[in-house]
């Protein structure tokens, strides 16, 4: 079984009916739900695969492609700032930090030109959440981890 097919029957659990990855309507396709129902469960690995096969359907050089490239970048640093929580003396999961920054940086420059609002999501606050992150992380000199299970943001489109 392929990747894609098992992420389609991952999505299909979720949403509870068939998943179709080729839905025009991006705010109602199933696979980008289930980006922000992972996202808020705390799977952000699990949203970064999901989001990932809506992103490789589009062409590199779209603003779609560049907006979904950000959210999947943006779901790799929650990924280093749990790892990080969970294990904060592992040799490899200790330094989880300074990538999570990377990857804030690299989401907010894609997701900046995009505008406040884009398929039902309030970028603007996106955008400012990842900037208090990696503000906190560098500012503690990589010794700070904001994220923490209770604490850790909840998305939800607008509509």
């Amino acid at each position: 079984m392929s990747k894609g097919e098992r992420i389609s029957q991952f999505v299909e659990a979720l949403e509870g009916r068939e998943a179709k990855a080729g839905s025009n309507a991006i705010a109602d396709h199933p696979y980008y739900r289930a980006f922000f129902h992972c996202w808020n469960e705390q799977r952000y690995y699990e949203a970064h695969d999901v989001l990932e096969q809506v992103w490789l359907q589009r062409t590199a050089t779209s603003d779609d492609a560049q907006y979904f490239k950000g959210l999947i970048q943006a779901a790799g640093a929650f990924v280093h700032l749990q790892k990080q929580f969970e294990h904060p003396t592992h040799p490899k999961h200790g330094r989880r930090l300074a990538p999570a920054v990377r990857l804030f940086r690299l989401a907010e420059r894609n997701l900046e030109p995009l505008g406040v609002e884009r398929h039902a999501f309030d970028l603007a606050t996106f955008r400012e959440m990842l900037r208090r992150h990696a503000r906190v992380i560098v500012e503690s000199d990589h010794q700070t981890n904001p994220w923490s299970p209770e604490a850790a943001p909840h998305l939800s489109l607008l509509k």
